[in-house]
């Protein structure tokens, strides 16, 4: 054992000389060689060591000729072919190397030349590193991106699947510039954009890969993340995207506003779906042998690429509310829903991951408050103006138009108010309905119930009860028609539609009595005296004159009136037409022969069942009328 110990301490202390001697070297190559060559039979050790200094033919580069190759290219020159980058690769290499295989304590001479040299080749790098990444950006516009996602086949629409129109303007991309790597029939989470020439990133992965190794982490990061992140800039700003503060977006018009929440909504589809894809395939591939370093490259320059969007949202979300900005906001919710999970596969930085998720709760709030503001503006309004004719009330257009477009959002409404407790208030709803049904529907029926609680207001204004009835069923039916004829119906169902078409009958039967009665009554034989051949000329003249001014009062009044529908306008005049002829046939047939004996019968009997049946043809159609004469003589 001592005899191997000292064996062992001889062989170290010689093979600690001879290092020592190879390092402090200063004669020439072949004496050099000479001493390495009589060290090596020692121990292969010393071989390596001679290897790394020295080099061989067909091995690394001596120390010298790689310093001198680091040296000799500074950063203003050029490489003047791809074989001289990779020389100068190969001489960082063995530098590197040579650091490695030096010893704590080793000569200070050659590690400080070895050091200097890494340095200067750092500083090179960093400069190629730099410029790689700007000349090989490749250059993305509207035309292209667009145009490319439209091959692809990504879906812009929010709900529908189809592409929205403001994008039909843009023409398809015709210079190829921006790529795309499809692995699938449509565009998912894997679909990419190509952001540098990729012929480029295998040289930006040799210089990363340098850097790296020699320490240089933090310029690499530095020069990566601020360079992609002006690069992304760029595209959101092609994509119309403004940075604005917070102050500044709330002070925006409406009509600007609209404009800007729709190009955010693509931009977030874009840059969510693809220039971030994009981005993470190229930092991975970048960063292949350093993960932790390229997932803070991604990050930050995820984070700079994500902030403007997100500030854009979270303004919009505490900005004002108001009914005209829901569906816009609804969208902006859906479309960083949409991207959230491909944004969360990529980015590792909580913190960033976090700030999406707080900002899409807040536009999920926003949504829930604007629309219950909605609500609030329906129980509210209570304009006094009647509306001329009887005709549909504005407030109902608008809310009707405005629920059948909410209905194409059931989906993100349904997990928005899942929670939500709901106030039946006033409104005269069976609860137990309202159990069965899905959150969306319990609230746009309590809207739709307050809307026609609004309207049964409203037709108080009018002091004509017959006019009433002609607004409450101008209205009801309005309502009828726009649920059953959109997914409306199936959220309130069958049932409820039936209920209202029978109000709209009840709503006709009562204008037939309001209206037409005091016409009706003047053609009973109640009161005349006498049979069909004895009664009273008196009576009977003032009878059909009574009838005459009736009828007359009522078709200049009531032509004013409007009936958009022509169902229901037709079916009025059927209805009164049914009511009236037939009881003005019998009574003039009855009678007339008593008055058409005397004179000026023509001015008692004035008209016709058929003239009569003419001028109810008339009615409703918002034109006033005045009956002078009748369209036929009498006889």
């Amino acid at each position: 054992m001592a005899t191997t110990s000292i064996n062992t301490g001889g062989e170290d202390r010689v093979l600690a000389t001879a290092q020592q001697i190879v390092k402090s070297l200063n004669t020439p190559k072949e004496v050099r060689e000479d001493m390495l060559l009589i060290f090596s039979s020692f121990d292969n050790r010393l071989s390596n060591i001679g290897e790394l200094i020295n080099g061989d033919s067909s091995g690394p580069h001596s120390f010298e000729s790689a310093e001198k190759i680091i040296l000799r290219h500074d950063s203003n020159s050029n490489w003047d072919s791809p074989e001289e980058f990779n020389e100068f690769i190969g001489a960082v290499d063995d530098i590197l190397r040579l650091i490695d295989n030096l010893s704590v304590g080793s000569d200070n001479e050659v590690m400080d030349r070895a050091e200097t040299a890494i340095q200067a080749a750092m500083s090179r790098l960093e400069d190629d590193f730099r410029h790689l990444l700007i000349s090989n950006t490749i250059p993305l516009d509207a035309d292209g991106l667009y145009g490319s996602m439209r091959r692809v086949s990504l879906s812009f629409a929010a709900n529908d699947g189809e592409i929205d129109g403001e994008f039909e303007s843009f023409g398809e991309v015709s210079d190829g510039s921006v790529r795309f790597h499809e692995r699938g029939a449509s565009l998912g989470e894997e679909a990419s954009v190509d952001l540098i020439e990729p012929a480029a990133v295998d040289d930006l992965k040799q210089i990363a890969d340098r850097m790296i190794r020699s320490g240089y982490e933090k310029e690499c990061f530095q020069v990566y993340s601020n360079i992609r992140r002006g690069a992304l800039d760029e595209c959101l700003a092609i994509l119309g995207v403004e940075k604005l503060s917070m102050e500044e977006v709330q002070k925006v018009e409406w009509s600007s506003l609209d404009e800007k929440m729709k190009k955010w909504i693509q931009a977030v589809k874009i840059a969510g779906k693809l220039l971030l894809s994009g981005e993470k395939k190229l930092c991975d591939h970048i960063f292949s042998e350093a993960e932790t370093l390229g997932d803070d490259c991604f990050n930050e320059t995820a984070k700079g690429c994500v902030k403007p969007l997100l500030i854009f949202a979270e303004a919009v979300a505490i900005g004002k509310r108001s009914s005209e900005k829901l569906f816009r906001i609804l969208d902006m919710y859906d479309a960083l829903a949409d991207v959230l999970p491909n944004l969360e596969a990529m980015i590792t930085s909580e913190l960033v991951c976090g700030e999406v998720r707080g900002v899409l709760n807040a536009l999920g709030e926003a949504a829930k408050g604007t629309f219950a503001e909605f609500e609030n503006a329906v129980q509210s309004e209570t304009s006094k103006k009647p509306m001329q004719g009887g005709e549909i009330h504005p407030l109902t257009r608008y809310v009707m138009n405005y629920v059948k477009l909410l209905v194409d959002y059931s989906d993100t409404l349904n997990k928005l108010l899942e929670h939500d407790e709901i106030d039946t208030g006033s409104l005269q709803i069976d609860a137990d309905s309202l159990e069965s049904m899905s959150p969306i529907a319990r609230r746009l029926l309590l809207l739709i119930t307050c809307l026609e609680s609004n309207i049964e207001e409203k037709s108080r204004l009018y002091d004509d009860s017959a006019m009433q009835y002609i607004f409450l069923m101008n209205n009801i039916l309005y309502i009828v028609q726009k649920v059953k004829d959109s997914e409306l119906g199936k959220l309130l169902g069958d049932n409820w539609v039936r209920k209202r078409r029978g109000q709209v009958r009840q709503y006709a039967t009562s204008y037939l009595r309001a209206s037409w009665s005091k016409a009706l009554a003047c053609l009973k034989d109640e009161g005349i005296g006498g049979g069909s051949t004895n009664a009273s000329k008196v009576t009977l003249k003032e009878r059909f004159r009574s009838f005459n001014l009736c009828f007359e009062e009522i078709y200049r009044v009531q032509t004013a009136w409007k009936v958009p529908d022509p169902q229901l306008r037709e079916e009025l005049r059927i209805s009164i037409s049914e009511k009236v002829i037939p009881a003005y046939r019998s009574f003039m047939g009855r009678f007339r022969s008593q008055l058409e004996s005397g004179r000026h019968a023509g001015k008692y009997i004035k008209y016709t069942p058929e003239d009569l049946e003419s001028y109810l043809l008339d009615l409703f159609e918002g034109s006033p009328g005045v009956l002078h004469h009748p369209r036929r003589k009498s006889s």
